[in-house]
């Protein structure tokens, strides 16, 4: 959990800064395609996944009682968190940076952190990526077990197509991290937990044997973009 410096490339105290940062995240991060459609599903009673919002998506979700918003993102120098980072001081909404990967293996500090992180944070809470598929997906995961005491096997459900994660391309790592312990942990009679902090996790090593499947990259790296 980091606090992000300000975003040095947008100014947002001017009118034309402003609307230099709305131009290029309408355009660059292509927030046009989000206006309409939020990728939003309530996971429990108090945490929703989403795409990246708009600031008066931000507003919306304020309304419904949201009191935290999780950027999964990082991104700290461009125009989408220059203007979330705005939106929240507005709103009264706190922001909370953890940056994960949607095409690696999570090092055994990322998912020891995604632990602390739902233990520690206000509820209800909105958890964000850019498209609220892939890493919002695995951090879902990680949410259901850790936090709603969910098996591994039935938290793995948050990574599926209705939340538009294609498993067969790049992004299918982060459902393979999960199937290498319910082949190589769970029959040892060890715990997610335990596994991750054993030697048997080991993040290079299992993404050099993961391999994706050629139509799958090419839909998730060509077609749609993903980041």
């Amino acid at each position: 959990m980091t606090s992000a410096p300000a975003a040095p490339g947008f100014d947002l105290s001017s009118a034309t800064g402003r609307a230099r940062a709305y131009a290029d995240y309408l355009w660059n991060d292509h927030a046009y395609l989000r206006l309409g459609f939020s990728n939003a599903h309530w996971i429990s009673d108090e945490l929703v996944r989403t795409n990246q919002p708009w600031p008066h998506q931000l507003a919306a979700w304020k309304a419904r009682g949201v009191r935290t918003v999780i950027n999964l993102r990082g991104g700290f120098d461009a125009s989408f968190h220059a203007l979330e980072k705005d939106a929240c001081k507005r709103l009264g909404l706190e922001l909370v940076d953890f940056t994960i990967t949607s095409r690696e293996v999570p090092s055994r500090d990322r998912v020891l952190g995604a632990k602390r992180l739902f233990e520690t944070i206000a509820y209800p809470a909105l958890m964000h990526c850019k498209s609220g598929a892939d890493r919002a997906g695995i951090m879902s995961v990680l949410y259901m077990h850790f936090r709603k005491g969910r098996t591994i096997r039935e938290a793995m459900d948050q990574l599926h197509l209705r939340y538009l994660h294609v498993r067969q391309g790049k992004t299918g790592v982060l459902d393979y991290t999960f199937e290498r312990y319910l082949q190589e942990g769970e029959p040892a009679g060890m715990s997610f937990l335990d596994w991750v902090q054993s030697p048997m996790y080991d993040p290079p090593g299992m993404k050099a044997k993961f391999r994706a499947g050629m139509i799958g990259s090419l839909l998730t790296e060509k077609l749609l973009r993903r980041e």
